[in-house]
């Protein structure tokens, strides 16, 4: 999560999107900026112990245990950063939901709006307008959140695995990363991770760690 908070703040290319995909070493759910713990850890799996953080985005508790995590950087100079949020939300969804289907996976974007319900929400519990859904079962298999600053917009995306067929998840990233740079008329090209200021990364990572970040908001 901070990682990716400072892909947004400090990338060396500020022209530049930035995708990255990233994987968990242990059982892990994160929950929104704006999310009450006392919520949160009473919808937690019971008798069980998890790693807890809270994103530096919007939205729910998502559950990390079986998924692929990514996250998107779209940069200020882009246009697609000064469209409404439902916009960057739905491009960035279509772009998934074209890759699934490349590899033969029965999904389509939900285009309908649920009626408005006040308080925090369980990622994946019921898919969301533009979410990505398996048009089989009608189950949501794909959801982000997003934080917009003078930086850019990151968008910090989950795919549940259980919710969809087989899946080569390598050849999937190749068709993600081809979809993205067409909606988001760039040409992919693998760059090294960048150099970051090794005592910002540490400060930052200490920060999302604190209980006072993952209590006090």
């Amino acid at each position: 999560m901070a990682l990716d908070f400072l892909l947004l703040q400090r990338y060396p290319q500020p022209e530049a999107a930035r995708f990255r995909h990233y994987e968990w070493r242990t059982q892990a759910f994160t929950f929104g900026l704006s999310q009450a713990m006392d919520y949160i850890r009473a919808n937690l799996p019971p008798g069980e112990t998890f790693d807890l953080c809270r994103r530096p985005t919007g939205g729910g508790l998502v559950d990390h245990r079986n998924d692929w995590t990514y996250g998107i950087v779209i940069p200020r100079a882009h246009a697609l950063f000064d469209a409404p949020a439902t916009q960057a939300y739905r491009e960035v969804h279509a772009a998934l939901a074209a890759a699934m289907q490349a590899l033969g996976q029965p999904v389509a974007l939900q285009d309908k709006r649920h009626p408005t319900e006040e308080g925090p929400t369980i990622c994946f519990e019921r898919p969301e307008l533009y979410d990505v859904i398996n048009t089989a079962t009608g189950g949501k298999i794909a959801g982000a959140a997003m934080k917009r600053n003078k930086h850019g917009l990151l968008l910090q995306g989950s795919i549940e695995k259980s919710r969809v067929g087989a899946v080569d998840w390598e050849r999937f990233q190749e068709e993600f990363v081809r979809e993205l740079g067409r909606t988001l008329g760039l040409e992919p090209t693998p760059t090294p991770w960048p150099e970051l200021n090794e005592a910002e990364v540490e400060g930052l990572v200490e920060q999302y760690s604190s209980p006072e970040w993952m209590e006090n908001r």
